[in-house]
């Protein structure tokens, strides 16, 4: 017989209230299993006599994280257990219809259909520090338990919309003030509130509420199409190539127009469309690439535990060491900011100042706590208070001789297990460690600006770096809420290097003929936040300029020669920073398009020898989009090919994460997948004829469209289809 994947436990108490508590570690999400068990413990309930009342919690301190999604299928297909049919019969016939009465009592999480079960209960008693949300859309899907209908029936139209559509939890506290849940206890004595809440609603003390037919918090029928009218235009101003948001609120709707069985209906069927749709489908596939970041072979699977790290050094106290500084005071690590002169090192204080004040201004951060966390950051002007620290992060400028240096200087002054880190994002590492004799413990810490808000960071080994190294910095990366991955020593690296196509392929389509302002805006339009030339006004031409050399010197056979950033640096057009790049910007730094780029793009033109293409002139936006990733694509599978990152679905975190590409589209490589590798295969190889090598093919690429195999696919899977 196979093993339950999770169960629910029954014990009934003298009291007559029989406690139903879910067991499915680590956070008791809903299986199958975990659903049937607890209709089997919900109508043994019923009919003992001994059972006045149902308290509903879960193991461990968490009450339920929501559907195990890794149960019903990591491709999207979620059709087992049939949603309406749970939320029709489990939910609203056994548990809300009973006649014994159930109350949730909630700690740690109550997330999606953990939430949903607990909205159908009677009563809810939740800690303060309980976490309770809906984060459905964020999988492509709506809730599909009946939380589109309860939820604004207890919380009111506005507020359910809010937690709904931003996935935003909410806090014990807060649902209470709400009415999501009744009461706040401690943990200590959490159930047995609970247990006499259960008790007085079964003796008729407290009301007996079911929340889907629950009126009073509704707003009256005009003010509640406004609200409605008003969150439509705010999602597609948000997300204007997602469906789901608004399906969520036309489900929304159709409960409070029609009634509350018409909106679970329609969250029904509505919700088995969703779990199959392409959206869904790539959601779910980054969520579970996310997870597998951590999984690392040759590192994770030794069995060696991460060092405890407790203070880290950080030299430079520019925007990225400055940002850096920031993350890990607050996540409490003490940190030694080390500047060359005072004048330096005052402006890296007052950064990380200003940093954490935006956080007290935006009211997520209290005054008292920004002096807690203010006070475990020092300013030194030399090495003299590195003898104890555990981790030294390198962020200054992109110099290798000055790098050299600081390593070799790093080594005679911090202790021996010291891991020694360079922030840079194109420099080789194992030029920056030439001069010392520590490079197994010289590691690549690419974060990504601004340091303190971007989700990523690049964990870059050489052939010489320890595991213990990695293991240590992907523990720190955890803790400080960061998602790693780690990848080989390449320049560029994998973020930098799979994208630097993007800009390169855009300058050859503007010097062919194609306006750079409607290449931003069809590329903002797939989903990225900004287009590629808003992106070079944004970092700065002489960073663009710079790296752009770096890729040359490295990858000569497919770089495109564009003197167009040059001309316009030559003018003193370098980006956002001066108000004139590609666009000119107002004080607010908002964008206006400049007629004058015209005379430089005709310039750059001319020293070409290019006359514009009528045929780029005519391209529609879907080969707008094609032209400037697919190049992307390509060098993608370059790195997976030369091993410098581990899996495929890494680089599609690493596109989402450090790139922004779309998350609904899976990542660049799973987005190329549905295009499929022949069709990438015969385009690029199409453009390279006419339009030079950057559009060339590489061997991994021609091989898997030879042999339609999917891009993704893992070389042992590649392997067994051949």
């Amino acid at each position: 017989m196979a093993k339950r994947k999770g169960r629910t436990e029954m014990e009934v108490g003298p009291d007559g209230v029989a406690v139903i508590t879910i067991i499915n570690p680590p956070v008791n999400p809903l299986s199958i299993d975990v659903l049937l068990s607890l209709r089997e413990n919900y109508e043994q309930a019923f009919k003992r006599d001994d059972v006045k009342a149902i308290v509903l919690t879960g193991a461990g301190g968490k009450f339920s994280g929501g559907f195990d999604i890794t149960a019903f299928g990591q491709k999207g297909n979620w059709e087992e257990p049939e949603v309406g049919y749970i939320s029709r019969v489990l939910l609203t016939e056994t548990l809300e219809g009973a006649r014994k009465p159930s109350v949730a009592a909630i700690d740690g999480l109550a997330l999606g259909g953990g939430l949903e079960i607990a909205m159908a209960c009677h009563g809810r008693i939740a800690t303060s520090t309980a976490q309770l949300g809906l984060p459905e859309l964020q999988l492509g899907i709506i809730p599909g338990l009946g939380g589109t209908q309860r939820l604004p029936r207890l919380v009111g139209l506005s507020k359910a919309l809010e937690m709904i559509l931003l996935s935003k939890p909410v806090k014990g506290e807060e649902a209470l003030d709400l009415g999501l849940v009744d009461a706040v206890a401690p943990a200590d004595t959490l159930v047995s509130t609970a247990r006499l809440w259960a008790l007085e609603i079964a003796e008729f003390r407290r009301p007996w509420i079911k929340s889907l037919y629950k009126t009073d918090k509704l707003e009256p029928l005009g003010e509640a199409r406004e609200i409605l009218k008003f969150a439509r235009v705010q999602s597609q101003k948000q997300a204007p190539n997602l469906q789901h948001p608004l399906i969520c609120i036309d489900v929304i709707e159709e409960g409070i127009v029609s009634g509350a069985d018409a909106g679970l209906l329609k969250e029904a069927v509505v919700s088995r469309e969703l779990q199959s749709s392409e959206t869904s489908k790539s959601l779910v596939h980054f969520f579970f690439a996310q997870r597998a970041t951590s999984k690392v072979p040759g590192i994770t699977d030794l069995g060696i535990v991460p060092r405890k790290i407790n203070k880290v050094a950080i030299l430079g106290g520019g925007l990225m060491g400055s940002g850096i500084a920031t993350t890990l005071i607050l996540s409490n690590y003490q940190v030694i900011l080390k500047e060359v002169n005072e004048k330096f090192l005052k402006a890296g204080i007052d950064r990380v100042k200003a940093n954490l004040h935006s956080r007290v201004n935006k009211g997520k951060m209290t005054q008292e706590k920004f002096e807690r966390t203010i006070s475990l950051l020092k300013g030194v002007l030399d090495y003299g208070q590195f003898k104890d620290v555990d981790m030294v992060i390198e962020a200054v400028i992109e110099n290798v001789s000055l790098k050299q240096q600081i390593f070799a200087d790093l080594e005679k002054h911090c202790p021996p297990h010291c891991v020694l880190a360079s922030n840079t994002s194109t420099i080789n590492l194992n030029l920056i460690g030439e001069m010392t004799r520590s490079q197994d413990r010289i590691v690549g810490a690419h974060f990504f600006s601004p340091a303190h808000i971007m989700p990523l960071l690049e964990i870059v080994r050489t052939h010489k770096t320890s595991p213990q190294v990695v293991l240590d910095l992907l523990d720190v990366g955890k803790k400080i809420r960061k998602t790693p991955i780690v990848v080989g020593n390449c320049t560029g690296f994998a973020v930098n290097r799979m994208f630097f196509p993007y800009t390169q392929s855009a300058l050859l389509l503007v010097d062919h003929g194609v306006d750079p302002y409607h290449i931003d805006s069809v590329v903002t339009k797939f989903g990225m936040p900004m287009g590629p030339f808003r992106l070079v006004d944004l970092v700065g031409f002489g960073v663009a300029i710079a790296s752009g050399l770096s890729y040359l010197e490295n990858y000569p056979e497919r770089c495109y020669r564009s003197m167009l950033l040059p001309f316009m640096m030559e003018d003193k057009r370098t980006g956002e920073a001066v108000r004139k790049g590609f666009y000119l910007y107002n004080e607010k730094r908002k964008a206006s398009p400049d007629p004058e780029i015209k005379k430089y793009i005709e310039k750059s033109r001319s020293i070409a020898g290019i006359t514009p293409d009528p045929k780029l002139m005519k391209l529609t936006d879907k080969e707008i989009v094609e032209m400037v990733f697919l190049p992307c694509v390509n060098e993608a599978c370059r790195i997976l090919d030369e091993k410098i990152a581990v899996k495929a679905s890494d680089l599609d975190v690493a596109s989402v994460m450090g790139m922004g590409f779309p998350p609904y589209r899976g990542g660049i490589l799973f987005w190329a997948d549905t295009l499929g590798a022949k069709y990438i295969y015969s385009r690029l190889e199409e453009w390279s004829k006419t339009y030079g090598n950057s559009f060339k093919p590489c061997s991994y690429l021609s091989q898997r469209a030879a042999e339609g195999i999917p891009l993704s696919a893992a070389a042992n899977q590649a392997k067994s289809r051949l």
